[in-house]
């Protein structure tokens, strides 16, 4: 149960120092169904893959081929400057690394969609983003909305549902949708509102949750409580985006998968019902989802 439909496997694991032998046998013992690995760059599918199955040799033989099962991968440009700079030559090579995983053998071909990728419009000049005002000239903002919209396109091509980064940028997000006719996928790590939520489910994306609902301040409850109602049963899943947004009562830590269920928890809690049964609904939509 608890299925998590976006992690960074590699950071996670690698560059954060966590034990993936762990967390994958975490995930294991708790019967999850669906772990999604999520790309962030053109050429980083083999090196993710390559991590998996190094940590999934190294758990119990009884437990491998559960582990093969339970993940599974996306690939896709997330839109950092460079990104931006590179989109044509970028966007031709992870197409070339997607159709040559799904026709390879191993983890690197359980690829079930493209992403991340998308719009972020937040910047922190001293900040993780490494995004300064520069990024944010009109070529550079016109040249991030091509990279999206090229990747939309792609995933169209390939028949492959989009996990789409949207921050500060909700109306740019939905015009670059709208531009490609292309509505498929997950807006992952929901953080605008009621409003912004009825555009994006109006034109059939499902709305996925991840730990930074936990932060939500005490005079904010009730709008939350509000919006997770409002988002359509057949319509929610949730993640953890790690190794970020570590949840309460773990925020401030490394996050890693299995620390989706206290995402679930908080989710289940305003809405009145059992974690698991919430942990049911978000099964049943990822498998509709990805066909499963």
């Amino acid at each position: 149960m608890f299925s998590d439909t976006h992690f960074h496997y590699e950071q996670t694991t690698r560059s954060r120092g966590t034990d993936g032998v762990c967390v994958l046998r975490s995930l294991l013992e708790r019967n999850t169904f669906f772990a999604q690995d999520i790309g962030t760059h053109c050429d980083d599918l083999k090196s993710r893959a390559e991590a998996l199955e190094t940590d999934i040799a190294a758990l119990p033989e009884h437990m491998q081929e559960k582990a093969r099962a339970m993940i599974f991968l996306s690939a896709g440009i997330w839109p950092a400057p460079e990104a931006i700079v590179e989109r044509e030559r970028q966007v031709a090579e992870l197409e070339r690394h997607i159709c040559e995983a799904k026709n390879a053998e191993g983890i690197s071909s359980k690829i079930v969609s493209l992403g991340e990728c998308g719009l972020d419009r937040h910047w922190n000049k001293n900040g993780a983003d490494c995004r300064d005002e520069a990024t944010f000239s009109s070529e550079m903002l016109h040249g991030e909305c091509e990279l999206f919209e090229m990747q939309l396109l792609l995933a169209q091509k390939l028949s492959l549902p989009v996990i789409v980064h949207s921050r500060d940028a909700a109306d740019e997000t939905l015009s670059c949708i709208k531009n490609c006719g292309y509505d498929n996928g997950i807006i992952h790590c929901f953080s605008y509102g009621k409003k912004e939520a009825e555009s994006f489910l109006d034109r059939g994306w499902y709305i996925s949750f991840s730990g930074s609902i936990t932060y939500t301040k005490k005079s904010h409850i009730d709008a939350m409580r509000e919006l997770l109602n409002y988002i359509p049963k057949d319509k929610i899943l949730f993640e953890t985006d790690s190794p970020y947004l570590a949840p309460v009562p773990l925020r401030g830590s490394v996050n890693n998968p299995a620390n989706v269920q206290y995402v679930y928890q908080y989710a289940a809690d305003l809405l009145l019902m059992r974690a698991e049964e919430l942990s049911e609904i978000a099964d049943k939509n990822i498998k509709t989802l990805y066909a499963l």
